[in-house]
């Protein structure tokens, strides 16, 4: 967006007037020649005290909601849900609106630089542009195709389908997407579960808002699971939409969660036994409506599950009255159950509970969710078993080239899967970060990319909404610093490099690109618009931030497959380790996987403790009074291949023998706000995974080591409110 062009120029790229009129507002293909500029240099269609807004899609994680920026004089100052798209109907999540403060970070990568692995610190040996590319084609055409890697993060799609178009044509390995989101929440599992129950690999929808009676086994839905945004939505439908009727809410976890918390009932169980309880339910169930047990629930033993898990006889029946006698029950397996060893056992019935009540394809009930306009097939993210595949090559030296974007594996990854030596064993290194994050530091080359609204782009809706769902993105100010598309970067370094490189990306720029993979569009009339040709649609597609089906989908799924199949779910309770307390990590619902560097979300308190700007260690008080361990002292986890440090915090709403941390501090580098500051919990995790190779992270056992420190924690609460601390001291 460097070229200048005067208005009559402008107005001459456009042919349609609907193209014309979207663009004037900074939308369609021609805007990409548009310099937007702060308000020192104004352009012309920029107004003197007027806001513009843009259309947009958030990039703080894949869950692709549509968002409205608002920018006054080339700036942008105030970020609001689109409320046309359908997944989040013009709502945000506290991460959406902070996503400003990673615009405007002041520790951004401002050019591409020779880093030379030379953490802590980013170089200052800068490169040109024109130098980083041939970097970048002199990598892809110099290398044996087999030897090049791509891992990636689950946003930008578009990133991703011109990444997989070049590996096709050049015949290297198909590029690996990552995120500490997608492995917490055992994407893996849950998808192989549908495919053996539903017949096709993909994402379940959990219809909650048509639900009477929603049954949850650790899905922190209201916090950082799968689509967060959208299913608050559902959720809040569920409980207000009935005029007469409120629906009822069941949380089976470990802790309690900001989702827990919600809920009408917390019903806390030990780790691993929540496919368990859901086989007890069901068989509960089916004699509580007067039906024989189908296969899947015939052989259980009740009042073992009670003796195993914690739950009380008197809890399943309550809970399974509750199911039997609603009319659209639902049950959703969440991070927690699924990402244990027995974690697949466990998915499958728990979408055999539904096929029990059944809700397949039902409103209120389980659903596939749709595949998004442009795609051809469900692409899920990398799990644990893949990552683990693809560091044994780097460290046997089978990859010379490594490309990442959009992911930090030294900081998502366990340091135990050794992440870091099959860095040092890969000869070429080269990062597309916008910040400078551990990975990034430990490269050969930093070539930035711009950040998310400055970018161009698309995003598919994996889950959320029973409508296919493509989120646009567009650029709403001018880029900050000295960043390139990471697309353009590509495009330009295969036209260097010529033949097969050239052929597969045969296009002007990251525009043209896009415009390829959503011209299939233009001849649907069930979406939320229409247009003639690909530039008035490109245009529209701008100004409405994508395209979506007009209606949900709707699919026949067989409950036969679910209730014939026989379950054998063992309990998990015993995974990994000798030690005495399960440790259980789960991701900060304030800071995410990525927003330890946004200051808005440090100093967001957590919904259940208040803490900000720190780890802590969640232990029940009696287990802290039986270890002689008070609030704020530091006590080291220790496992059977690491340990971490944190401060505890007394929660009286946690199994007694378990202990709990969230995930998103503890980095050492990604800027001034974040590093130095926490703890990370996936320090102490073992390379241990389930049947469908996700990790085993809730299962690992730990004990506790008292250090003799102590280290407040900065909370919002009152200590004398909640403890009672200091009450009764005389002043």
């Amino acid at each position: 967006m460097s070229e200048k062009i005067t208005r009559r120029n402008f107005l001459k790229l456009t042919t349609a007037g609907a193209a014309t009129a979207a663009i004037m507002t900074g939308c369609g293909p021609a805007s990409r020649y548009v310099t937007r500029e702060p308000y020192v240099k104004m352009p012309e269609y920029t107004y003197n005290g007027l806001s513009t807004y843009y259309a947009t899609t958030c990039r703080e994680c894949a869950a692709g909601c549509g968002i409205i920026v608002r920018t006054m004089q080339g700036r942008a100052i105030k970020v609001e849900g689109n409320p046309q798209n359908p997944i989040n109907l013009g709502k945000t999540c506290a991460r959406g609106q902070a996503t400003l403060h990673g615009l405007y970070n002041p520790d951004r990568v401002e050019n591409p630089v020779r880093q030379g692995r030379s953490a802590p610190q980013l170089s200052t040996a800068q490169v040109s542009w024109d130098e980083a590319i041939q970097t970048v084609s002199d990598a892809l055409s110099k290398t044996n195709a087999s030897e090049v890697a791509f891992l990636m993060g689950t946003a930008p799609d578009h990133l991703f389908d011109l990444v997989s178009d070049l590996t096709d044509a050049i015949g290297a390995p198909a590029p690996l997407r990552f995120s500490a989101l997608s492995m917490f929440e055992a994407r893996a599992t849950l998808s192989k579960a549908a495919e053996d129950l539903l017949g096709q690999a993909g994402l379940p929808f959990f219809d909650i808002s048509n639900a009477d009676v929603v049954v949850s086994f650790g899905a922190n839905f209201l916090e950082t699971w799968l689509s967060p945004v959208a299913y608050t939505r559902g959720y809040a439908k569920m409980r207000r939409s009935r005029p007469r009727t409120r629906g009822y809410m069941v949380h089976f976890e470990t802790q309690m969660s900001q989702t827990a918390a919600k809920a009408d009932e917390w019903i806390p169980l030990l780790p691993g036994t929540e496919g368990l309880v859901a086989l007890a339910l069901g068989k509960l169930v089916a004699q509580l409506r007067g039906i024989s047990a189908p296969r899947a629930f015939a052989s259980v033993n009740v009042q073992q599950v009670v003796e195993t898990s914690g739950v009380s006889m008197e809890q399943l029946t309550r809970v399974a009255e509750l199911i039997a006698e609603s009319h659209a029950p639902i049950a959703i397996p969440g991070g927690q159950a699924l990402g244990q060893s027995n974690g697949l056992a466990a998915a499958e019935a728990i979408l055999a509970l539904n096929a029990l009540v059944d809700n397949f394809g039902q409103p209120g009930g389980v659903s596939l969710s749709p595949l998004a306009p442009n795609a051809g097939a469900y692409h899920r993210p990398a799990n644990a078993q893949e990552m683990s595949d693809l560091i044994a090559k780097m460290k046997s030296g089978k990859i010379k080239v490594l490309f990442i974007h959009g992911v930090n594996p030294l900081f998502e990854l366990p340091q135990s899967f050794g992440f870091a030596e099959a860095l040092h064993a890969t000869p070429t290194v080269i990062s597309f970060a916008t910040f400078p994050d551990e990975t990034a530091l430990t490269s050969d080359y930093i070539f930035p990319d711009h950040h998310g609204l400055e970018s161009w782009g698309y995003q598919r809706s994996q889950t959320g909404v029973m409508q296919s769902v493509l989120s646009g993105s567009q650029p709403v100010v001018a880029p900050n610093y000295n960043t390139r598309a990471t697309a353009d970067v590509f495009i330009e370094a295969a036209r260097l490099a010529g033949g097969k490189l050239a052929q597969a990306l045969p296009f002007a720029d990251e525009v043209e690109f896009i415009q390829s993979k959503i011209e299939n569009l233009i001849a649907r009339t069930d979406g939320s618009f229409i247009a003639p040709e690909i530039n008035a649609f490109s245009a529209y597609f701008q100004q409405h931030g994508g395209w979506w089906a007009s209606s949900a989908e709707s699919d026949s799924l067989s409950a036969a497959n679910a209730l014939g199949k026989s379950l054998n779910v063992s309990s998990a309770a015993a995974s990994i380790g000798e030690n005495e307390f399960f440790f259980l990590p789960f991701v900060s619902p304030t800071l995410g996987e990525a927003g330890a560097n946004k200051p808005w979300l440090q100093e967001l308190p957590d919904p259940t403790t208040t803490v900000m700007w720190n780890t802590w260690v969640a232990m029940n008080p009696e287990t802290a009074r039986e270890l002689g361990i008070e609030n704020d002292d530091v006590v080291r986890i220790v496992s059977e291949v690491g340990s971490v440090e944190a401060s505890v915090y007394k929660y009286p709403a946690i199994h007694p023998n378990a202990v709990a941390m969230p995930f998103g501090q503890g980095h050492t580098a990604y800027g001034r706000f974040a590093a130095g500051r926490g703890a990370n919990p996936t320090d102490v995790l073992a390379p241990s995974f389930n049947e469908a190779g996700d990790l085993a992270f809730a299962g690992m056992k730990v004990r506790i080591e008292k250090t003799g420190k102590q280290q407040p924690l900065s909370r919002l609460e009152s200590r004398i409110g909640v403890y009672g601390e200091g009450m009764y001291e005389e002043k």
